[in-house]
């Protein structure tokens, strides 16, 4: 499959990388996002994922907590070779 396919970020699980590929909403949401180092083409790393909540997501070496609305409009490519720490 490798990394093509494209998921929202609450749907990668603990463990596993993605590649940061689209951000979706407003220009404010955006540019927070974009400060904080999501931008297209990033590394991230989810560290913790209940599946509701927030969760935490490591970027650019630097731990981020999220709710899960907010992770519900970046969107990622898991990784192809399914890393998982």
């Amino acid at each position: 499959m490798g990394g093509s396919k494209t998921i929202a970020l609450n749907g990668l699980p603990a463990g596993q990388r993605g590649i940061v590929r689209e951000l979706q909403g407003g220009h404010r949401f955006i540019s927070r996002l974009a400060v904080l180092g999501f931008t297209p083409g990033t590394e991230v790393l989810m560290v913790r994922n209940p599946g509701r909540g927030p969760l935490i997501v490591q970027v650019r070496d630097t731990r981020i907590a999220l709710g899960l609305g907010e992770a519900r409009r970046i969107f990622v490519s898991p990784s192809a070779d399914g890393n998982r720490e």
